[in-house]
C-alpha cells in the first residue's frame, strides 16, 4: 500500500489529494483503491493506459513475494 501512495504521489500536481485504502477481498486477494484529484487522472493513467499497467506491474511483483493476490483499481 505504502508502494503505490509512493509513486502515485511522485506521479501527480496534487499529491496530498492522493488517497490509498485497502479493501479485502474473497479469500486470500486485495484490492487496493487509489484516488487522485480528477485532474491528476490522466497522469495515474499515462497514454494507452502504460503508467497503470506498470503500476499494477510492480504492484503484483511485490505481493507475489508474500503469496498474496493483489489488484490496483484507479478510481476518480
Amino acid at each position: 500500500m505504502l508502494l503505490v501512495e509512493a509513486i502515485a504521489r511522485s506521479l501527480v500536481d496534487a499529491p496530498d489529494e492522493v488517497r490509498v485504502r485497502e479493501i479485502a477481498g474473497d479469500g486470500e486477494s486485495t484490492v487496493i483503491e487509489l484516488r487522485v484529484a480528477s485532474q491528476d487522472m490522466g497522469k495515474v493513467i499515462g497514454k494507452q493506459g502504460r503508467i497503470a499497467k506498470a503500476l499494477r506491474t510492480v504492484v503484483k511483483a511485490a505481493a507475489v513475494k508474500q503469496n498474496k493476490k493483489v489488484v490496483v483499481e484507479i478510481v476518480s
